[in-house]
């Protein structure tokens, strides 16, 4: 089990230094900045479990952070939750609609923070705190290494592992080819694109059983997915 690593934009010093000192105690890995170009950056070298993003920061603003987080197909899977004074409702709308995935006005209490952090990491990556994963039937154990459908032992190979876990991990998400190959082979990999669609029908025939759905969806011209 490794800690989930954070990535904390926030301008503010104090605030900064306070929800470091409290997510480092809760066992996260946290990098800072206050400039929004610099969050880019960090998030592009080491690419992190979650983003919170204070909208008004210096440089590059939050929202702007946020939209080309999401336009970035080795980050657009990356949770964030954005931090603002804005107490607007258009305002909120529009950060969610830019793709944070949770939202939180200033002044807030560092508990609720941690709380939602946590609440975000156990539905989108639960896999990070050793959990075990459940999309329908289908159950995947990352630490014991093992698929079952029904309750029944499947065989996969460890890409195909790798493939179903990352799936798994995003349910009902749709997938290009290129943000499976980032998420599984990783974005150093010179991995042909069709590789994914090789991999992706060995996993559909080692997940079949007699009966059961088809968990795996093909969406034309997007990608893949798995249906919960």
């Amino acid at each position: 089990m490794h800690a989930a690593k954070l990535l904390l934009v926030e301008d503010d010093p104090a605030l900064s230094e306070l929800l470091e000192y409290r997510f480092t105690n809760e066992g996260y890995r946290v990098r800072t900045t206050a400039d929004g170009d610099e969050a880019l950056l960090l998030a592009s070298e080491d690419v992190p479990d979650l983003v919170i993003l204070d909208w008004m920061i210096e440089g590059t603003s939050g929202i702007e952070v946020c939209r080309r987080l999401r336009r970035d197909k080795a980050t657009a899977h990356i949770p964030i939750i954005m931090l603002t004074a804005r107490e607007v409702e258009d305002d909120r709308i529009r950060g969610l609609e830019t793709g944070a995935d949770d939202y939180l006005t200033k002044p807030f209490s560092p508990r609720e923070l941690l709380a939602r952090v946590a609440a975000v990491m156990r539905r989108i990556r639960p896999a990070l705190a050793g959990e075990s994963l459940q999309v329908s039937d289908v159950a995947l154990d990352p630490v014991a290494y093992k698929v079952t459908r029904q309750g029944q032992p499947i065989h996969v190979g460890p890409t195909e592992f790798r493939l179903l876990k990352f799936l798994m991990e995003n349910p009902g998400r749709v997938f290009s080819r290129n943000q499976l190959l980032d998420g599984v082979w990783g974005t150093e990999s010179d991995i042909e694109l069709r590789t994914v669609d090789v991999h992706i029908r060995r996993l559909r025939k080692a997940i079949e059983v007699d009966g059961g759905a088809e968990l795996i969806r093909t969406v034309r011209s997007a990608g893949y997915s798995i249906e919960p």
